[in-house]
């Protein structure tokens, strides 16, 4: 299920704006733009019942050439169960993960977001799929996103909650609690249980 046109078309007004705010040397040029944001950021409250104060905030955080966000998620069974892990933010829960930082690499981020989000240690061991977060159901983000998804192989570690995470458990992919859905979808976690149970496959991307 692809995003609503209202979002599609803000980011990419964002983006424009975005974009001239970082190369534009002109005054007004500089108007028009912030104008723009302006208009971005009206759209996206109207269609997120959102305040359009708090993310012109957030397009403020952004400087430069605007390219996707990356959020990276572990994949980890026992038992044919799956790893999740319950966000404190919005009392869904989720494949342990998050954003990406700088200076490590993909398989890295994600080895260390499931340490610390559910307190295992894991080793990455093939990613499974690399989506367009707008083309896969998930709730509304004024970013745009791809997220990666990596089977992750169980080292060691037991379970401990995080400052992000209220609660860690493992769910049969069959009877799943309910999700963060701006974070993974059902149909997401059972695209991966299928990777799992059949490692030649290639990985998915859009």
């Amino acid at each position: 299920m692809n995003q609503p046109n209202w979002l599609h078309w803000a980011q990419q007004i964002q983006a424009i704006a975005q974009t001239g705010l970082t190369y534009t040397e002109g005054m007004y040029d500089r108007e028009r733009y912030h104008a723009l944001q302006q208009i971005a950021a009206e759209i996206m409250a109207v269609g997120s019942n959102g305040d359009v104060q708090q993310i012109l905030d957030l397009f403020a955080q952004e400087s430069g050439y605007p390219t996707p966000k990356v959020d990276v998620r572990g994949v980890v069974f026992r038992d044919d169960k799956i790893l999740l892990v319950l966000e404190r933010a919005d009392g869904g829960w989720t494949l342990p993960g998050g954003w990406a930082d700088v200076g490590d690499s993909p398989a890295e981020c994600v080895v260390r977001e499931v340490r610390e989000e559910s307190g295992f240690e894991v080793r990455a061991v093939k990613l499974l799929a690399l989506y367009d977060r707008n083309r896969h159901g998930h709730d509304p983000h004024p970013d745009y996103i791809y997220k990666l998804f990596f089977l992750c192989e169980l080292v060691g570690g037991t379970a401990v909650p995080s400052i992000e995470t209220a609660a860690v458990d493992f769910f049969p992919v069959d009877n799943l609690p309910p999700l963060s859905t701006s974070r993974v979808t059902a149909v997401q976690i059972q695209r991966m249980y299928a990777h799992y149970h059949h490692p030649e496959w290639p990985t998915d991307f859009d």
